[in-house]
């Protein structure tokens, strides 16, 4: 009697590896073969689960940032002054990048050079907008400082906490970590940007 080795792999085992391989060689670095090896399954059973590399990077990608959006639907992003939203959407940004860091990596990665790419990079911006009217309010409603560029605030903002990829590496203590990276960068941004009280 032959034993027939089962193909253990789910989809959400096979995406955690194909981010893995994208980070490490690029998307357009990482062919199925690649997949293949670092899955330790065959590529006729990648393709049982997904019809390609472009499906796995949708996948990944459409999890970052649906982490980043849902942040906007939660209470603190939408009660209170503009200025609290806009901290609270800072501090959990941080903390869905940290939670979600192969993923958000690979997003921010991305290059525009496939379908899948074009609109993730549009979603992106979207947010990046949604962040800036926040902003903006704060502003409007005279809590920040008015001699500061708002669209330079956005991007100075953004580079400041899509920074924490290149560089943080998560310790055991995550979530206390976590919060307390979060609660750093809102400090760093806002303490420059609020008005003197």
């Amino acid at each position: 009697m032959t034993t027939v080795k089962r193909d253990t792999y789910t989809p959400e085992t096979l995406l955690s590896v194909a981010v893995r391989v994208f980070n490490e060689r690029g998307y357009d670095g990482t062919s199925m073969e690649h997949l293949s090896k670092a899955a330790g399954i065959s590529k006729s059973s990648i393709y049982h689960h997904v019809s390609g590399k472009e499906e796995l990077l949708r996948r990944a990608v459409s999890r970052a940032l649906d982490g980043l959006f849902a942040i906007l639907d939660e209470p603190g992003a939408g009660r209170g002054r503009a200025v609290e939203r806009v901290e609270y959407v800072t501090r959990r940004t941080v903390e869905v990048l940290i939670a979600e860091l192969p993923y958000v990596t690979l997003l921010l990665r991305v290059r525009g050079n496939t379908g899948t790419e074009r609109w993730a990079m549009e979603r992106r911006r979207e947010f990046d907008h949604r962040v800036a009217e926040l902003l903006r309010a704060a502003a409007d409603e005279g809590d920040l400082r008015a001699d500061v560029d708002i669209r330079l605030a956005t991007r100075l903002l953004f580079g400041m906490i899509n920074s924490l990829v290149e560089w943080y590496r998560p310790h055991p203590d995550a979530t206390t970590e976590r919060e307390q990276l979060a609660e750093t960068v809102a400090h760093l941004a806002f303490d420059g940007l609020r008005t003197a009280r």
